[in-house]
């Protein structure tokens, strides 16, 4: 188990277990993936998290500032025992720990999709059932990303399968052929 895993599986583990106890777990998750968004969308709040300068406390109050009217109390107390711990600057570990427990409890398959821009609906929905069709499960959740490095199409990843239907993909399996051709 890798060194940043035996610092998040406890925490994740047990304030899963305290989820699902109190009949939150569905909450909490959601809860979850808003603050991981806002902790990648917020260096300014990783690295005052990360400074060893602030004190917990501080840590705690600017936490209940900030997350207080928007999380369930369990959620809060969570955020506070890892600022107590010194362990908050590893929050986002602990919330994608968290995440891949919640998943392999309930048996949902992760599908992360990076396409080259933005998907509508439509193409969202349509990509979903042929997603599930080739991870074999409906119960699936999709992480859309975008990189217009793709140039076009769309890379599609659910476990160990990886499906390149990038423009770019494309053009680097050519020049791997034409390559092996000379």
């Amino acid at each position: 188990m890798p060194l940043l895993n035996t610092i998040t599986t406890p925490y994740a583990e047990a304030f899963l277990q305290i989820a699902n106890s109190d009949g939150e777990a569905e909450v909490v998750i959601d809860q979850a993936k808003s603050i991981l968004a806002l902790w990648n969308e917020s260096p300014e709040l990783k690295e005052a998290m990360a400074s060893p300068v602030l004190e917990a406390d501080a840590k705690k109050a600017a936490l209940i500032k900030i997350f207080s009217k928007k999380i369930t109390p369990s959620f809060l107390n969570f955020l506070k025992l890892l600022a107590d711990r010194q362990r908050i600057a590893f929050l986002d570990a602990v919330l994608e720990r968290l995440l891949e427990l919640y998943r392999e409890q309930r048996n949902i398959a992760l599908a992360t999709v990076t396409s080259a821009t933005e998907l509508n609906e439509d193409q969202q929905n349509e990509l979903l059932k042929k997603v599930q069709a080739i991870a074999g499960t409906d119960n699936l959740e999709m992480n859309l990303k975008l990189d217009p490095g793709l140039i076009g199409g769309f890379v599609v990843k659910v476990g160990s399968k990886v499906i390149d239907a990038s423009l770019s993909g494309q053009v680097r399996r050519l020049g791997f052929a034409l390559s092996k051709a000379t």
